[in-house]
């Protein structure tokens, strides 16, 4: 009688924990989807994936025409204002993107053929969370990786997960990037360092 009362609890038991353990996999399982098109490797990745916010700095260079080029912010309403051309629009826009909208609305009744371009001054911040032991906001510099990011909170605390990030990039949800990575790190990202479970 005993006995059986024995291999009863632990068999609830032993279903618990298999239940338990099969919640946990399925909750890790979807936190973050797997990496898309905006989350490119290699060299040019910046170029190719960098999209244009609200407080990015540009310089604006029309080639000929003193007066149209200059220094810039992207306001709040995700617009720059040009002389003469009045705002363009350029949130959301990649900087290829944004150099030719500035050109298409320079040609109209304005420029013949407007030669020009555009280089980010000074980008957004990014931000740092979870298990590193100084989060916050952070400058953004070109070629910084996620390894570098987590450098600048101070590193890991001992409840980390080291072996992945979960990051929210304009655009995206979160996605979730197994470590190491060759990712980069883009303006306006917010990282985060998820807690390990055991």
């Amino acid at each position: 009688m005993v006995l059986r009362r024995l291999l009863d609890q632990f068999s609830v038991t032993a279903l618990g924990l298999a239940g338990a353990l099969a919640l946990l996999s399925a909750c890790s399982s979807t936190v973050g989807a797997p990496p898309g098109p905006n989350f490119a490797t290699g060299q040019d990745a910046l170029s190719r994936v960098y999209r244009l916010g609200i407080g990015d700095k540009l310089k604006i260079t029309v080639f000929g025409e003193e007066s149209l080029s200059g220094p810039v912010e992207v306001d709040a309403f995700g617009r720059v204002a040009l002389p003469l051309a009045g705002d363009v629009p350029a949130k959301g826009l990649t900087i290829v993107q944004f150099r030719e909208a500035v050109g298409k609305k320079l040609s109209d009744g304005f420029l013949k053929n407007p030669r020009i371009t555009v280089e980010v001054t000074n980008y957004r911040s990014i931000y740092m969370h979870g298990e590193v032991k100084n989060g916050g906001e952070f400058p953004f510099k070109p070629g910084l990786t996620l390894r570098d990011a987590v450098a600048l909170a101070g590193g890991y605390t001992y409840r980390a997960d080291q072996s992945l990030m979960l990051i929210q990039r304009e655009g995206d949800g979160i996605v979730r990037i197994p470590l190491p990575s060759d990712v980069p790190v883009l303006p306006g990202d917010n990282l985060q360092v998820p807690e390990r479970f055991f």
